[in-house]
């Protein structure tokens, strides 16, 4: 039987760094290596990643609403991972602060925007960076669904989200 998993994820900016988490080596998700902050939607988040998102920051930073701007869904990537669908939403923005708490997930660090792709990333994760970062905030969603190249590599092919309706 295959399950879903919905989470949200942050990418968080100040200034030319980017926020990223050093993950625990006792996580069971990407244990030690670098990630963003974010989670698992709660139940009552289903319809809202977005309230998600927020509270997975404030948890795992200690930043509340107000110390954000610009806070968009930038990317929706969806996986098999096993037998689980996951569903992930991303979302980009600015912090008005760079003051941040600790969390037991892991060690946070800002990381210059230059030294991003040089630390141990998941493959999905870094494949996103690698796109956000060569095509920059959009004013649509990305669409990042995982699967093989032509010539069998792990790859994540990307879409464009559009209403067909508005076209």
């Amino acid at each position: 039987m295959i399950r879903a998993r919905l989470m949200a994820t942050a990418i968080l900016f100040h200034g030319n760094d980017m926020l990223m988490m050093k993950r625990s080596p006792n996580r069971t998700l990407s244990p030690g290596l670098w990630a963003s902050v974010g989670g698992h939607l709660e139940p009552h988040e289903i319809g809202d990643p977005a309230a998600a998102v927020l509270r997975e920051i404030h948890e795992e930073t200690g930043l509340l609403a107000e110390h954000i701007a610009n806070l968009r869904l930038q990317y929706i990537l969806i996986r098999l991972n096993q037998q689980e669908v996951r569903q992930q939403f991303i979302y980009t923005a600015e912090t008005l602060k760079r003051d941040v708490g600790s969390t037991d997930e892991g060690e946070l660090h800002w990381i210059p925007r230059h030294q991003v792709l040089h630390r141990e990333i998941p493959f999905i994760f870094r494949k996103l960076l690698e796109h956000y970062f060569t095509e920059g905030p959009n004013p649509h969603v990305w669409v990042g669904t995982a699967g093989y190249d032509e010539e069998g590599n792990s790859a994540v092919h990307w879409t464009q989200l559009i209403d067909p309706q508005q076209v």
